[in-house]
């Protein structure tokens, strides 16, 4: 548990003043009240108060929200000593890095490290779990020394490489290209990859909003809905597959990395 001075709360008000700087006073009171409802801001503050961090932070979020989650292939997760780099699709956006975040890092006595949205680091229970990554802004210079600094510590990695939540494409659910760097950096540091396959998804609605965004060529505001997708999965159950280590010297000179992250990706889906 955390202590007294560690518990914090989300003030979504607060967060967006803090990153919008001058241009926030021409934002209207009216609309953060709504935002607070929509992203169900007392839903999520009641379980923050509780204090957890971690991966009890992870396993406490699940319970609240009475998600359930069956693992198959937990055979397949190392035990030889060594640090894995483990990739996942993404379907949801919050359940299935809650999910790995339980699994994995509670497997591993908490020796794990995500590489997420900074947005994240306002979740003090999770933070400890996070390298926080913005690509965007002053800390977009140092996106490449964050991910190094990440697979060189004595920790395991979790990532999803496609970056992004799953997309629905002629009504098929699927990630977007993964991005290469867990390859390349998995071969720099000599460490295999552990494929997890979340089955899961999230609703029509999620997926209308964000081909729109696509097709419109704006923001990604579906991203905006993840917090009401996480409210609406309450007593959800899912399926999480952990595939086979992969070698990290499968990855040669055959193919790019790119082509190899996409190899990784369809292997995923096999699962």
């Amino acid at each position: 548990m955390a202590t007294e001075a560690k518990i914090s709360t989300i003030d979504i008000e607060a967060i967006l003043r803090s990153r919008m700087g001058s241009k926030a006073r021409y934002v209207p009171g009216f609309v953060f009240s709504w935002l607070k409802r929509f992203i169900h801001q007392d839903f999520i503050n009641t379980y923050l108060q509780r204090g957890d961090e971690g991966v009890d932070f992870c396993r406490g979020a699940l319970d609240y929200l009475g998600v359930t989650v069956s693992v198959e292939g937990a055979e397949n997760l190392p035990a030889d000593g060594r640090f894995y780099t483990f990739v996942s699709n993404h379907p949801l956006g919050a359940i299935d890095g809650l999910t790995l975040g339980a699994v994995i890092g509670g497997h591993y006595d908490g020796r794990v490290r995500y590489l997420v949205n900074d947005l994240l680091m306002n979740l003090q229970g999770l933070a400890p779990l996070c390298v926080p990554v913005n690509k965007l802004g002053s800390q977009g210079r140092n996106f490449s020394e964050l991910v190094e600094n990440a697979f060189t510590g004595e920790h395991h990695v979790i990532m999803f490489p496609a970056g992004i939540c799953s997309r629905k494409t002629d009504g098929v659910i699927r990630d977007l290209p993964w991005q290469k760097a867990f390859v390349t950096r998995s071969v720099r540091h000599q460490r295999d990859v552990v494929p997890v396959h979340f089955i899961a998804h999230n609703s029509d609605r999620f997926y209308n909003v964000a081909n729109w965004c696509k097709r419109l060529h704006l923001p990604n505001f579906a991203m905006a809905l993840l917090p009401d997708e996480m409210y609406r999965s309450r007593g959800q159950h899912y399926r999480v597959v952990i595939g086979k280590p992969i070698a990290y010297q499968t990855f040669d000179k055959s193919k790019t990395p790119m082509e190899w992250a996409q190899y990784v990706k369809e292997q995923t889906y096999t699962l």
